[in-house]
């Protein structure tokens, strides 16, 4: 009897694990270069979080918009999310400033998840804040593709090979930082280097 329980015991604690593994890995996300995450999401604002509610399993996180740079022509109020960081929920400081990438849902609401470009204004370069508003929507004609380990082939001309990630912190390479893949004039897409902008 005592063995019968110990092995439906080790059984569970095996399969519980196993489901929190395969949880794990449905948000593990890969780097986005910005002008990616700008041109695969329905919305890009900048916002500061004023508030938090957690109903259910969703936070809801009340903003005050300061910028919309891509999204519907209205103000968004609130931005929300699952709770839980297995369910690919994030987790924000209020009182702070972000850069959100999301997608809009049917009822005309703002969603996060993990995988979705979030990060500190204070932390974007001027570079990067000024390609919000004109640079990274003109390359969303070309596709960036991650370099992780070479080779990397690039197969079409509308494709910038991304490189920084060969570098220990790939986030903050000069390609991430200060570039955005644009097209040229012979209609192939490029790496476009901004002079560093302070603002």
């Amino acid at each position: 009897m005592t063995w019968s329980v110990s092995s439906c015991f080790i059984t569970l604690v095996v399969l519980f694990l196993w489901r929190i593994e395969d949880i794990a890995e449905a948000c593990k996300c890969a780097p986005v270069h910005l002008q990616q995450a700008f041109c695969s999401a329905d919305v890009v604002i900048r916002a500061k979080v004023v508030g938090v509610e957690v109903v259910s399993g969703n936070t809801t996180y009340d903003i005050k918009q300061i910028k919309m740079f891509k999204g519907p022509d209205r103000v968004i109020h609130a931005v929300f999310t699952s709770s839980s960081s297995a369910s690919c929920g994030v987790t924000l400081e209020t009182n702070k400033e972000y850069l959100f990438t999301g997608r809009m849902s049917t009822d005309g609401s703002m969603h996060l998840v993990m995988c979705d470009f979030i990060q500190y204004w204070e932390d974007l370069n001027g570079t990067q804040k000024k390609s919000l508003t004109r640079r990274y929507q003109s390359g969303c004609d070309c596709t960036i593709i991650r370099c992780s380990s070479l080779p990397c082939p690039v197969s079409a001309p509308d494709e910038c090979l991304w490189t920084d990630l060969l570098l220990a912190d790939g986030q903050s390479g000069p390609q991430a930082k200060y570039s955005a893949c644009l097209k040229g004039r012979d209609w192939s897409c490029a790496w476009y280097r901004m002079a560093p902008s302070n603002k």
